[in-house]
């Protein structure tokens, strides 16, 4: 009877603990920008701060994927390591950066607060993930991931978006409630219920954890994750942000999905410098829709464009890689074939950090 008491007692705790309301903050104010249409139908969605038809300052017309001897594959393009020498700009920022796969990022900062970006432990969220894999026939390889102390030690985990590449919740189960969740506005609604802290905010609106700034910035892209033919849809329900650390006077970048635009010279306007730059460069290609595609991924010339207009004492890539889901790719390495082509053709001066899935840099 005593062991039935207490496994009752255990159970109705996890029942309460899963049922606890979450704590919502809206971050917003005068000096923010909420990009909300006003008027027709799109009114109440969210829109891009410059829309239209873009101009790229250059683009990769042919011969966009030569193989490079620092990347070594399976296959051409597919399943590689990047053993390339890496020379690590003498910044001294303090931060530590650890690539998880494909967005995901962990990050110490200079004063010790542990931060993770995007974080995707293995696939997409059920039932999708399943969906996913009949359309496509691809599982990802899950990347590198949290350690439990690291798990425990969470100041933030920060999203840029809900698209289910990006926003897993069956992470943020196992995530817990102990850290605090920074979110692009209208977020908050797609987490599970247990306690949550999140602070959902607007772009150029900012927040403190102890003595690290955490920024809320645009990008350029869109949102989706729910469609019922005829009754439901949520495209551009809820925000999408970039995302700035600073601390000690030094500035961690992470763009978060986004396609090239005027965006990338305002950060730089408002914020100066950036010290460490985590730029996308995947998910551009496709044979019918190649267009729109980049209007919401940068290339990697587009990456490296928005780098220079930054003025980034480093650039880390993203988006690629063994634990992508190579949507919009060639293959698992196409896009950092073609970083590694053009940051030559453009002879770019941003100094690039490739690292591959697990490894870390400090800078």
């Amino acid at each position: 009877m005593k062991i039935r008491a207490v496994s009752l007692i255990i159970a109705s705790s996890l029942l309460a603990a899963c049922s606890t309301a979450n704590h919502v903050q809206r971050i917003a104010g005068a000096d923010t920008v909420v990009p909300l249409h006003q008027e027709g139908e799109q009114a109440g969605r969210y829109h891009n701060l410059y829309p239209g038809k873009k101009t790229y300052p250059i683009s990769c017309e042919s011969d966009c994927y030569p193989s490079n001897a620092n990347l070594v594959c399976e296959t051409p393009g597919e399943n590689c390591l990047y053993q390339g020498a890496q020379l690590a700009p003498q910044l001294n920022t303090g931060y530590t950066v650890r690539w998880l796969g494909h967005a995901g990022f962990m990050i110490n900062t200079p004063n010790g607060q542990q931060v993770v970006f995007d974080p995707v432990k293995e696939q997409f969220d059920s039932p999708v993930d399943l969906a996913f894999r009949l359309a496509s026939g691809f599982y990802r390889k899950p990347g590198d991931w949290l350690s439990e102390s690291e798990l425990n030690n969470l100041d933030a985990v920060i999203y840029s978006h809900i698209h289910y590449d990006h926003f897993n919740k069956a992470d943020i189960e196992s995530i817990g409630n102990k850290p605090r969740y920074l979110t692009p506005l209208g977020m908050a609604d797609n987490f599970p219920t247990g306690g949550f802290n999140i602070s959902e905010m607007a772009w150029y609106a900012n927040t403190d954890i102890d003595d690290l700034t955490i920024h809320a910035l645009p990008a350029h892209h869109f949102s989706a994750r729910v469609l019922v033919p005829f009754i439901y849809e949520d495209r551009d329900k809820d925000l999408w942000n970039g995302w700035l650390l600073e601390q000690n006077g030094s500035t961690l970048f992470f763009a978060g999905d986004t396609g090239y635009s005027q965006h990338f010279k305002d950060i730089q306007q408002k914020y100066g410098d950036i010290d460490i730059c985590l730029m996308p460069i995947a998910s551009y290609y496709h044979e019918e829709n190649g267009n729109w595609y980049r209007y919401v991924h940068t290339t990697p010339e587009d990456a490296l464009t928005a780098a220079q207009e930054l003025n980034c004492k480093v650039m880390i890539p993203w988006g690629y890689g063994n634990s992508s889901w190579k949507m919009g790719d060639h293959s698992s390495h196409s896009a950092l074939l073609r970083l590694l082509h053009m940051y030559d053709e453009m002879k770019s001066q941003i100094p690039l950090y490739i690292l591959n899935e697990g490894q870390s840099a400090q800078l």
